[in-house]
Parts: C-alpha cells; sequence; structure tokens
C-alpha cells in the first residue's frame, strides 16, 4: 500500500517510514518545504513537499497516489500558541479536506490522550489539548473518511516493547516505536476504521488489542 506519511521527519513518523517499509508497504515522506529529504531519496523513498498552510486543494496534489494518509504532523514544543492552532488543527482538519479531494480514503491520526475529555486537560498542553479535540471531531463528523484515530499516552523515547492497552480510564505512557508499529497493523485492519484507540503501555500484543475493537 502506498502511504503518505504527513510529517515524516517527526519522531514517530520516522518510525512509520521505517515500518512501512519492513512491512512491504510503500512509503512516502512528506515533509515541509524547507525540510531536507535527501536521507529518505538516498533509500529510494518518495518525498513530497507539503505546506501545512496552504490550501487544501495545493495539499491535496500531493496525495494523488496515495491509498492511505497517516498524520504524523506537528507543530512542535518550541512554537507558540498560533502555530499549534495552524498546524495540529488547521492543518490537520485541510489533510482530510485533501484526501478527500484527492480521493484517499483510509485516513489514521495521531491525536493525544484525553483529547475529548476537557477536564483531563492540563497546562502547559491546554492549546495542544484543544487543537486535538476539534481536529478529531472534524475528521469523525465532517469527513467521509475511513479513520482510526489513536490517542497515546504520553510519548517515551524507550523502545518499544510490543506489549500496549486501551483503556480510556487509564494514565500513562507509551513509547513512541509502539505507536508507529500499533498504527502500521492498524492500517491493514478493516476493524480499526471508524475507532478512536487509546494507547497506553500494557500487557497485550498489538494484534490481541486490534482484535478487540
Amino acid at each position: 500500500m502506498r502511504v503518505m506519511i504527513v510529517g515524516a521527519n517527526g519522531h514517530v513518523g520516522r518510525l512509520l517510514v521505517a515500518q512501512l517499509l519492513a512491512k512491504g508497504d510503500e512509503p512516502i515522506a512528506g515533509l515541509r518545504p524547507d525540510e531536507d529529504g535527501e536521507d529518505w531519496e538516498d533509500q529510494g523513498i518518495a518525498v513530497r513537499r507539503l505546506d501545512l498552510l496552504e490550501k487544501p486543494e495545493r495539499i491535496a496534489s500531493t496525495f494523488m497516489d496515495a491509498e492511505a494518509i497517516i498524520f504524523a504532523a506537528g507543530s512542535g514544543g518550541r512554537t507558540r500558541d498560533d502555530m499549534t492552532l495552524l498546524i495540529d488543527l488547521d492543518g490537520a482538519v485541510k489533510t482530510m479536506q485533501a484526501a478527500e479531494i484527492a480521493g484517499v480514503h483510509r485516513f489514521l491520526m495521531i491525536s493525544m490522550l484525553f483529547a475529548e475529555d476537557r477536564n483531563r486537560w492540563a497546562d502547559p498542553l491546554k492549546p495542544l489539548y484543544v487543537a486535538k479535540f476539534y481536529a478529531d471531531n472534524w475528521l469523525v463528523h465532517q469527513t467521509h473518511l475511513d479513520y482510526t484515530i489513536v490517542q497515546p499516552g504520553a510519548l517515551s523515547f524507550h523502545p518499544g516493547t510490543g506489549k500496549i492497552k486501551s483503556d480510556p480510564l487509564a494514565v500513562g505512557s507509551v513509547p513512541r516505536e509502539d505507536v508507529a508499529t500499533f498504527l502500521v497493523a492498524a492500517l491493514h485492519a478493516p476493524q480499526t476504521i471508524g475507532k478512536t484507540v487509546p494507547l497506553l503501555q500494557g500487557d497485550q500484543s498489538i494484534n490481541q488489542v486490534i482484535d478487540q475493537l
């Protein structure tokens, strides 16, 4: 499957590219216009430049031969709240709109744990929670995409264990590697379509969690 990773140079994005390749899929590295993509090109991976500040029609031109999209982009912790709204909220929504324009139906979204519950939002991440809340809401209620929303807990750099849990009431962390592994598995699992999945480190295999959805 040809999969566009929006935000391929991010921590999770890089793991996604590697894992998609290992599974026999064909990743497309979606990068900002000013990002370096030479290392991807050296590996024979297609690179597409897209600016999430552009209009959806312009973004859609980079999706035309993709079969799925994974939104792994983010404004980053060093930017101001205005960029959180422009990238994590409006950029995500424009990516969804672009997917529909391009006729790409499968869409996987990286959100965050408790994004849908305002009572659980805590400083200093409230602006990011707001962005994820409304982006997720748009994906569910304003599109016809075959979506899967993954809501990981605190992202860690620990090596992945392949052991997770999906408990909407629990708190905790999860390795970025396991988030990427789950997304790649979910991509090919029809039962994940239309689902929002909390994701934490746990004691079940990724396939067990997917089978229970």
